[in-house]
């Protein structure tokens, strides 16, 4: 549902992004993990289109993202990492304005957007105007506008940030469902924990380029780290162990 041949984003001299190349199936919840200044959400940026490469390719289900955008993304939902909302617009209407992007109105988004709003507990402020909305609210209201078109394929940027423990549940188990039902979800996230309850293949991204991908098993064979949890063998893939001197900074 996602293929990434090739992927590279250059900026001047500084590759951000190089030659990535990645297979999402259908019907799977994919980590994409790896340290600040990987490469990430630069590469989820060119997955949504937002970004252009340098060079490589991006298709969602088939249809190439720069080739054929309108195809490409009326398969798509993106949340992105920061909730950037239109401040003028009611919740209600801010989901109806996404919606009509998509070419979908009526009833049957009326009761769509109820139904998000409700899911995530902002009934109560639909016809608030977003400027009102805390963090949280605007991060839910971002969430529900990446599923109000009723999308194939979810690409997600740190989803759990500025939710509470009852919306990040709610949250998950959406996102499990809607990958049950067959729909294919591409979430980076820094929560190891959160990655190695949640997803069903990760791939981890350092320096642009793709260390490692595949089920824990398959990446713990490939890189004799038999034993180690998620989060110790990311350290170790991306040379990030704890350095033993670090108790003597905290020494008087």
């Amino acid at each position: 549902m996602i293929r990434l041949e090739g992927l590279t984003k250059q900026y001047g001299r500084f590759t951000a992004v190089n030659q990535l190349d990645l297979d999402v199936p259908q019907g799977e919840l994919f980590g994409f993990l790896g340290p600040n200044g990987a490469g990430k959400t630069t590469t989820l940026r060119m997955i949504a289109g937002i970004l252009q490469p340098t060079s490589g390719t991006v298709a969602i289900a088939g249809e190439d993202i720069h080739r054929n955008p309108e195809a490409a993304k009326a398969k798509l939902g993106f949340i992105p990492d920061r909730p950037y909302v239109y401040e003028k617009l009611t919740g209600a209407e801010f989901l109806r304005f996404v919606a009509a992007l998509y070419g979908q109105d009526g009833p049957a988004v009326e009761r769509r957007l109820d139904e998000l709003l409700e899911l995530f507990e902002l009934a109560p402020w639909k016809d608030e105007l977003t400027e009102s909305y805390s963090h949280g609210m605007r991060q839910k209201l971002l969430i529900s506008s990446a599923l109000v078109h009723r999308p194939e394929v979810i690409v997600v940027d740190e989803p759990l940030v500025g939710l509470d423990p009852k919306s990040a549940r709610t949250l998950k188990d959406l996102l499990r469902a809607f990958v049950r039902k067959g729909g294919t979800v591409l979430m980076s996230t820094h929560t190891l924990e959160i990655a190695e309850e949640m997803c069903d293949r990760v791939a981890i991204i350092h320096g642009g380029r793709l260390i490692a991908s595949g089920t824990m098993e398959e990446i713990h064979r490939e890189t004799a780290t038999e034993g180690l949890t998620l989060e110790r063998l990311f350290l170790r893939l991306t040379g990030g162990e704890v350095v033993s001197e670090l108790g003597g900074i905290l020494d008087d």
